[in-house]
């Protein structure tokens, strides 16, 4: 279901609208019993959000004398717990309808409550529970828009665990291609060691260094498939074989490609350094998995320093109150040194042709996250230099602005390419541009399920190529006694493409309307909003970002 943007205030109560807009891929199989027990997350209005996105941003900035000096999770807790007045209120509505089991995090801004759907919907008036069935999968989602008492809502930024369905995978796709003998059959971890100048000893080494991938959708990956794909690709550097932590619940079944695809290409890339895996499928039907992990960073004080996620969501799906406050909650994680990459998503999918008139779905886009796109070789078969690859998501959010970091480099792009560019119509040009930064994309080989898988594609796979990259430069950083990297894109921005591969060919895909044909937005020198500012070179990018 999908949150419209405005809500609406009547009388006592405050509403929270969406769309009775079902994706096809799901089923609603009926109502739910009404002692059916749910869980639902509670997201508190937050204190001095202004204040943090000040501190963010001076902290990331390596020009400014505050540059590195992140905040712990008990300073970030301290900065935006909300208020007494905020968790006495919304705790009282709670409890005046019998809800006692609640649990909360360390920052106080979440509460995750259990309760029976009967009691839910007099909680929440206007929700309507029922199941939804895809693929065997199946969750618990209100039908209709809900409300909650005013004096509360200027108390609450959302109600999680209503209306989001979980969207249908992984982008990331298998197209086989037929070999030439003497050439390279497909991108392994030594090809793009080849291609982005990491040698051998391009290793970690420091004991507090660490990285992971988050799953979502009940991806999992096997630790066998891991130790074939090391035993197979990865005897030319030392690393590890074997996964250090899982945070949440391995399922049964069958490895998914997106987990196996993730874990064994941040492992290969970030080589010998410490690595967690993010599972999370949702404890309960009733449960958000992207909402749950964002709850678990605001209640861990350990965490890796490098995350990447190669899910995403359209911004048209999304509430402004909902992306707001998950734009915090990435504020949060980033004043405290963690990086975060996202996956630019495949370009196909943001554009939709409706009666005549465009439409378009963009991958909601904090300013506050690092996004990365896609290349492939310009000979599929030879280590080359890099075009764009034509699945490569990129594009203006219509939702968050245009952040100070990247004005000066989108603005020279929208002048230079201005020939070239889609009908203004088309897209935002004041909007948060997107990716930041790009790798191959293209033709992967992945070991899952015991079985090497040739072309696998997708920014699935550039992301955690870029995230070991950054987690490699993060282990110098340390070895330094130096802080970690945490929000890239201030510095990423003032290298001004400097040590990276500039990709400057290739257009990805749009479209099929009269005006554009499918030709979306195209690499130009300098940032793109295809490829970014390129992809790493990885000897000189360290030599930059470590010191």
């Amino acid at each position: 279901f999908y949150y419209i943007s405005e809500n609406v205030n009547d009388g006592d109560f405050f509403f929270f609208f969406c769309s009775s807009r079902i994706p096809g891929d799901w089923s609603r199989v009926g109502r739910v019993d009404p002692t059916q027990e749910l869980e639902l997350t509670f997201a508190l209005k937050q204190q001095n959000i202004d204040l943090l996105e000040k501190i963010l941003l001076l902290v990331s900035d390596p020009d400014s004398p505050q540059y590195g000096k992140h905040l712990s999770l008990q300073e970030v807790a301290d900065l935006v717990r909300p208020s007494e007045l905020t968790q006495k209120l919304v705790r009282g509505w709670l409890q005046s309808h019998g809800i006692t089991n609640c649990s909360t995090v360390h920052t106080r801004d979440f509460l995750q409550c259990s309760m029976t759907s009967a009691v839910a919907e007099t909680l929440l008036p206007g929700s309507r529970f029922y199941r939804y069935v895809r693929e065997g999968q199946s969750v618990i989602r209100s039908s209709a828009p809900y409300s909650v008492h005013s004096e509360v809502q200027q108390h609450l930024d959302f109600v999680g665990g209503l209306h989001r369905l979980p969207p249908k995978g992984p982008s990331v796709s298998t197209e086989q291609q037929s070999s030439k003998a003497g050439f390279h059959l497909g991108v392994t971890p030594s090809i793009l060691r080849e291609r982005y100048n990491l040698t051998s000893h391009d290793v970690g080494s420091a004991e507090n260094n660490s990285q992971a991938v988050a799953q979502f959708l009940e991806q999992y990956y096997h630790p066998a498939d891991l130790a074939e794909f090391m035993g197979m690709f990865g005897g030319s550097f030392e690393h590890l074989s074997q996964v250090d932590k899982v945070i949440g619940t391995q399922g049964a079944g069958k490895a998914g490609l997106e987990a196996s695809l993730d874990v064994e290409y941040i492992m290969s890339t970030g080589a010998n350094i410490s690595t967690w895996f993010f599972t999370n499928p949702g404890r309960h039907e009733s449960q958000e998995p992207f909402l749950q992990w964002m709850v678990l960073l605001s209640n861990m004080s350990d965490l890796p320093w490098v995350h990447t996620i190669s899910y995403g969501d359209d911004e048209d799906s999304l509430s402004t109150s909902y992306m707001m406050r998950i734009n915090a909650e990435f504020m949060k994680a980033g004043v405290r040194g963690i990086s975060l990459l996202f996956a630019s998503g495949q370009s196909e999918e943001k554009m939709w042709s409706d009666g005549g008139e465009m439409s378009f779905f963009f991958v909601f886009l904090s300013p506050y996250v690092t996004t990365v796109g896609g290349t492939s070789f310009k000979n599929p078969f030879k280590v080359t230099y890099e075009v764009t690859d034509y699945i490569s998501g990129g594009g203006f959010s219509n939702v968050f602005e245009m952040p100070d970091y990247q004005v000066t480099a989108v603005k020279k792009y929208l002048q230079t390419a201005a020939a070239d560019l889609p009908p203004q119509a088309y897209f935002n040009v004041s909007g948060r541009a997107y990716p930041d930064i790009a790798a191959l994309s293209d033709n992967y080989w992945v070991v899952s399920n015991r079985v090497p898988i040739p072309w696998v594609s997708g920014t699935s796979a550039s992301t955690p190529v870029v995230g070991g990259m950054l987690s490699l430069i993060n282990d110098q950083r340390l070895l330094k006694g130096l802080p970690t990297l945490g929000f890239l894109n201030p510095r990423l921005y003032k290298l001004q493409g400097r040590a990276l591969f500039d990709v400057t060919e290739g257009c990805h895909l749009s479209c099929l309307d009269e005006q554009v044909q499918g030709k979306g937005f195209c690499a130009a020198p300098s940032w793109d909003p295809v490829t970014g500012w390129g992809t790493p070179d990885f000897a000189s990018l360290q030599g930059f970002l470590s010191e």
